[in-house]
């Protein structure tokens, strides 16, 4: 539907890779600036590279130059591979017992390890299969989430330290994750500066030298957030900032970030309709047609991931935003179209770049009282993607 492109599909979501390139040029712009133009950039395609589509994608990082991949879970790093994606990946997230850390140890991707568990599970794992794991160690500098807490850090790496020492496992990186990169001035900020320089301090204490250190995401990469913690040769995470969305409202939005969203949903009408005053709409009443009107119904609803909580939302059609009104259902939501005039199959813009005039994920965000990182991700399997601008065959 986008770009005069003719469609016969109740929805899509349009994925732009020309867009999804040039983003990665802005954030190769950003750490260039920083003083951190040789610093390697992990591309984050965990959660189906964000509702993305995870393995076209990769694929185009990949031939852009994006030398690391990193996911949350193993079995999504296993399915970059069984695709064909022999680059370095990286995966953070698994429970002890999963099968999927032994098989991918032998798929040769790298792992995180933020507790003994882990390191004991990751351990015999590379021992039964005769190869020596790569392992990334996890800090928790101050989030509060995962990794080993700074107490149990000189243990982490004295564990470590064995394992290394017999061969099974790799040290190649120490890591960690901010509560507020895109905030600078935020008081998590200059704590978790500070913890992360003395946990390398312990590590090289310990003789574990990591030569890939990585703590900045997309907040702190567009902030600078970590200028002066990384390195030349450590690597920075970006997820969100590489789909064209902002990574915090502090840092402004996507176009004075000069980034691109990645992703268009769209939609085409199924039914217009005139009704009189007094007409409610959607489940509850919880709009009434306060005179005669002309509605539509826009085939989309949270179980394609269009949030129910949203309030005073909009979409686009033939040029003008029109008011979503009633509560949003499990299918569709319907439009007030006030006195224009459409038709049954007309295209509907639920969010795009905003360049034209429609709404943006991050619009979405606001009326839903959430961040765009959900908008875009919660977008279902129901509605397709449809790949535009990629360099070779989509995987």
């Amino acid at each position: 539907m986008t770009g005069g492109r003719a469609s016969n599909t109740r929805a899509e979501a349009v994925i732009d890779h020309a867009a999804l390139r040039q983003n990665v040029d802005q954030l190769r712009h950003a750490l260039a600036h920083d003083g951190q133009a040789s610093a390697t950039l992990l591309g984050v395609v965990k959660a189906d590279a964000y509702g993305h589509g995870a393995l076209p994608i990769a694929k185009t990082l990949r031939q852009y130059g994006v030398s690391w991949i990193g996911v949350a879970l193993p079995e999504e790093a296993l399915s970059l591979r069984a695709a064909g994606d022999i680059g370095r990946i990286l995966a953070w997230l698994t429970v002890p017992s999963d099968p999927r850390i032994a098989e991918c140890v032998a798929a040769e991707i790298d792992l995180s390890v933020g507790a003994p568990w882990m390191l004991d599970e990751v351990r015999s794992a590379a021992l039964a299969a005769g190869v020596r794991a790569r392992v990334h160690l996890k800090v928790d500098t101050g989030l509060g989430r995962g990794g080993s807490s700074l107490d149990s850090w000189p243990e982490m790496l004295e564990l470590a330290g064995r394992a290394q020492g017999e061969g099974s496992i790799q040290v190649v990186g120490i890591w960690s994750h901010l509560a507020a990169g895109e905030d600078p001035e935020h008081e998590s900020v200059a704590l978790q500066r500070s913890n992360f320089a003395h946990a390398l301090q312990l590590a090289r204490d310990a003789k574990i030298s990591a030569g890939l250190n990585h703590i900045a995401n997309s907040g702190a990469v567009l902030s600078g957030a970590m200028s002066g913690v990384m390195t030349g040769g450590d690597l920075a995470r970006s997820g969100i900032a590489m789909y064209g969305l902002t990574p915090g409202r502090v840092l402004g939005d996507s176009a004075q970030l000069k980034l691109v969203p990645v992703m268009t949903l769209q939609a085409r009408l199924a039914l217009v309709k005139t009704v009189p005053a007094g007409q409610g709409v959607s489940y509850g009443h919880h709009w009434i047609a306060p005179a005669a009107t002309t509605l539509a119904i826009v085939p989309l609803g949270y179980a394609d991931g269009i949030p129910r909580s949203a309030r005073d939302a909009q979409v686009f059609i033939r040029g003008r935003r029109k008011p979503i009104v009633g509560r949003i259902a499990m299918d569709q939501f319907v439009i007030d179209l006030g006195g224009d005039h459409a038709d049954p199959g007309d295209e509907v813009v639920v969010f795009g770049t905003g360049a034209n005039g429609e709404p943006t994920a991050e619009n979405w965000a606001e009326w839903a009282g959430t961040i765009g990182y959900e908008i875009v991700t919660r977008i279902g399997p129901r509605v397709p993607r449809v790949h535009e601008h990629v360099e070779g065959q989509i995987p």
